[in-house]
C-alpha cells in the first residue's frame, strides 16, 4: 500500500482509505458482523486512514470504528460534526463544537481525535474568523490533533485552504467530477494541505454493477436522495442524472485495462490525480474492502486511459455538473 504525507497533518496516510458511511445508516442494512469483517478486511491491506461522521447512523458508524480501534490500534480516524442541528450558521459556535466533540470521542472511545471535519456546513462558516478560533482552541485543549473541512464545492474548498490550520479538504472526485482537478488540488499542493476525495465511485455508479432496471431500497439515499431530497444531491450518483451515469460507464469500460474492474480502474484514476492524499471508497463486505485497497498495486493509468476520461466526461457529463458545484 502506498502512503503519501499531508504537511500539515504531520503525518501520512494510505493512497487508499475507507470511506464508512454505509456502516452507520443511508445504504441499506449492513450487519454489524459485515461492519466489523469490512474494517477489518481493508486494515489487513494495509490501509490505515478511515473516515466516518457524528451522523452516520446517529453513532454507530463511529461506534463501530471505537470497537474496531479497541481491536487494532495503530490507524489513523477522521471524523465530522456539524450536521446534528439546522443547517444555520449560527449553530456552529464553540459550545456546540466540544459537544459533539465530547460525542465522538465517547463514540470512538478516544481522548483525542485524529482529524475532526466541518461536516459540509453552511457556506458563509468557512469564511467565520469565530469557526476557526474556536478550532484551534480544541487542538490547544488536546481535543483535537487537527482539523479539516469536508465540502460540496470547490469555492468552498478554496476559501477554506487559505486557513493556515486547515490540514485537509474532503471533497467530491471521480470519473464523473472533474471540477476539483483545475484549481483545488493545485492549491491544496500549494497549502500543503490534504485532499480526500470521496464518493469516488459516484455511489456505486462506477462499479459498473448497475443497469437500469436496478433498483434500491426504501433507506438507500441512492432511492430517497436521487434528487436531493435529503440532501444535496451531489452526494447521489454526484450529482448525474443515473440514465447519463449509466452512458458514461459504458464508454468508461471501453478503457479498463486487462485484469482490472471498473470500480479499480476508477480508484486508480483518483490515485493518478496530482495533490490527492487519499480515496474513501466505501465497502459493504470484506471482498469489496480487498479489491478496493489492490488499487493501490496497479500501474498508473495510460495517457490514452486519462484522455478517454476526459473525453466522456466532457461530451456527457460537464454540461450537467461542472457549474454546480
Amino acid at each position: 500500500m502506498e502512503n503519501r504525507k499531508i504537511t500539515r497533518l504531520g503525518r501520512e496516510v494510505s493512497v487508499v482509505g475507507l470511506g464508512c458511511w454505509q456502516l452507520g445508516a443511508d445504504w441499506g442494512e449492513v450487519d454489524e458482523n459485515d461492519a466489523l469483517g469490512v474494517l477489518h478486511a481493508a486494515a489487513d491491506n494495509g490501509v490505515t486512514f478511515f473516515d466516518t461522521a457524528d451522523v452516520y447512523g446517529d453513532g454507530r458508524s463511529e461506534r463501530l470504528v471505537g470497537r474496531f480501534l479497541a481491536e487494532r490500534g495503530d490507524v489513523f480516524v477522521a471524523t465530522k460534526m456539524g450536521r446534528r442541528v439546522e443547517q444555520v450558521p449560527e449553530n456552529y459556535v464553540a459550545a456546540n463544537f466540544r459537544e459533539w466533540n465530547d460525542r465522538s470521542r465517547r463514540n470512538l472511545g478516544v481522548d483525542t481525535l485524529d482529524l475532526v471535519q466541518l461536516h459540509c456546513p453552511p457556506t458563509p462558516v468557512y469564511s467565520s474568523d469565530a469557526v476557526y478560533d474556536a478550532l484551534d482552541e480544541m487542538v490547544a485543549e488536546g481535543r483535537i490533533k487537527a482539523y479539516g473541512v469536508s465540502v460540496e464545492t470547490c469555492e468552498e474548498a478554496l476559501t477554506a485552504l487559505a486557513r493556515p490550520n486547515v490540514a485537509s479538504v474532503q471533497i467530491i472526485l471521480n470519473c464523473l467530477r472533474l471540477k476539483p482537478l483545475e484549481r483545488v488540488l493545485p492549491a491544496a499542493a500549494e497549502a500543503g494541505a490534504g485532499i480526500i476525495a470521496r464518493v469516488p465511485l459516484a455511489s456505486g455508479l462506477l462499479s459498473g454493477r448497475y443497469t437500469a432496471e436496478t433498483t434500491f431500497a426504501a433507506n438507500d439515499h441512492r432511492n430517497f436522495n436521487r434528487h436531493g431530497e435529503a440532501f444535496d444531491v451531489g452526494e447521489t450518483f454526484s450529482g448525474v442524472p443515473y440514465e447519463v451515469g449509466l452512458e458514461a460507464v459504458s464508454r468508461l469500460r471501453g478503457l479498463v485495462p486487462a485484469g482490472q474492474t471498473l470500480a479499480q480502474f476508477a480508484l486508480r484514476w483518483i490515485i493518478d490525480q496530482p495533490g490527492v492524499s487519499t480515496v474513501i471508497p466505501g465497502a459493504r463486505n470484506a471482498a469489496q474492502a480487498t479489491a478496493n485497497s489492490a488499487a493501490a498495486a496497479l500501474p498508473p493509468l495510460s495517457e490514452e486511459a486519462l484522455a478517454g476520461v476526459r473525453e466522456t466526461y466532457d461530451d456527457l457529463v460537464r454540461p450537467l455538473v461542472h457549474d454546480r458545484w
